[in-house]
């Protein structure tokens, strides 16, 4: 169940990027969903006709206000994202932890059991986990911030490689793209 209205128009696009094929889509003013290629676009765009009840439909040019700042992230010249992204219609765990996302800043990382007591639930390291499991917008809500304790990568919706790239690229380095 979503927070929109009976029926509203999605635009989507996709854009290459150095971690693989990115989709990413939105209502005339709201980021509502990044998706990377690990995951199957059909699938995905059927979920968001299925979710906002209208139409889904391929724009660059009604994507290109997201599309323009992830290609300048990419490049290096972007740390954070100037989009307004679509608020979750449940005002519940999941939903506290991906808004709390766009707190970790750029290069840094923080661990799922810090964000969890940053939240007050000390001991929700999992469910901080599955926040970011269901993240429907990784980069823009960075979950690939969001690590272990002991420091290594963990999971990522978008391929471990694709994390280590990130991190790494987010550090100052130049790392090779990921393979997989």
């Amino acid at each position: 169940m979503s927070n929109s209205s009976p029926s509203e128009t999605i635009n989507y696009d996709t854009m290459p990027s150095p971690i693989g094929q990115l989709l990413i889509a939105a209502t005339d003013n709201e980021v509502v969903h990044l998706a990377f290629e690990n995951h199957d676009f059909d699938e995905v765009l059927d979920q968001l006709e299925a979710t906002y009840g209208g139409p889904v439909q391929h724009s660059a040019q009604a994507l290109s206000f997201a599309t323009t700042q992830l290609a300048e992230y990419f490049a290096g010249n972007r740390k954070s994202f100037d989009l307004t992204l679509r608020k979750p219609a449940d005002n519940g765990f999941i939903a506290t932890v991906q808004q709390h996302l766009a707190a970790i800043p750029y290069g840094e990382t923080r661990s799922y059991g810090e964000i969890a007591t940053q939240l007050g639930r000390p001991g929700a390291a999992r469910a901080v986990g599955t926040a970011c499991a269901k993240n429907p917008m990784p980069l823009l809500q960075p979950c690939h911030r969001v690590v272990r304790t002991d420091g290594t990568h963990g999971g990522f919706s978008g391929t471990t490689g694709a994390k280590k790239y990130l991190l790494a690229f987010e550090r100052g380095e130049h790392p090779a793209p990921p393979t997989s």
